[in-house]
């Protein structure tokens, strides 16, 4: 590969990031921190690269001295009422989450989904869906598809999302960054 091209695609990748981060409508990311701020206990879930995605949050959550949890995490505590299971599910297929998003409501706990379809019946059941606008592999063929293979769009755009949401979390609780990065591990 030579410089021409490697400018070529990251002008590209970058501009459909780009694209993609403004197409979130803006009240998602105030929707979304409402949620959690709300929660007395946040478990999350995900499969695949969005788990890892998700995972990310999570960890943004936890230092910014929140109870957050993954789920099937040994040590991921039992969810009820006043608790909150987000899920990233960018196609709108969730399978399994479907079956971890039933069992919390069903003992009272409070479902997001994060998606780019929302249009997906089975993620209507959820209490808050937040849009986030890119591909995935749900529509990954055709003229108007990313030059970023299968999901990869929408997993760059909720690993972006979720940072700026830490960075709002931070504003609204008045943590400085000083503070969040006290709890960061120590054990690396």
């Amino acid at each position: 590969m030579n410089a021409t091209d490697w400018a070529a695609w990251t002008n590209q990748a970058s501009g459909e990031l780009a694209a993609s981060l403004m197409g979130v409508a803006p009240d998602e990311i105030d929707r979304m921190a409402d949620e959690i701020l709300t929660a007395r206990q946040i478990v999350s879930s995900g499969m695949g690269r969005e788990g890892l995605m998700v995972r990310a949050l999570c960890m943004r959550l936890m230092h910014l001295g929140l109870n957050a949890h993954m789920a099937f995490d040994m040590t991921t505590p039992r969810v009820g009422a006043g608790d909150l299971l987000i899920v990233s599910s960018g196609p709108g297929q969730p399978g399994t989450l479907a079956a971890l998003m039933s069992r919390a409501r069903g003992d009272g706990a409070r479902t997001l989904v994060v998606t780019a379809q929302p249009e997906s019946a089975a993620l209507q059941a959820a209490d808050v869906v937040i849009v986030l606008p890119a591909q995935t592999m749900a529509d990954d063929t055709g003229a108007a598809a990313s030059m970023l293979p299968m999901g990869t769009l929408f997993e760059w755009l909720e690993l972006a999302f979720f940072d700026l949401l830490a960075l709002r979390l931070g504003e609204r609780t008045n943590q400085t960054v000083e503070q969040i990065r006290v709890r960061h591990t120590n054990l690396e």
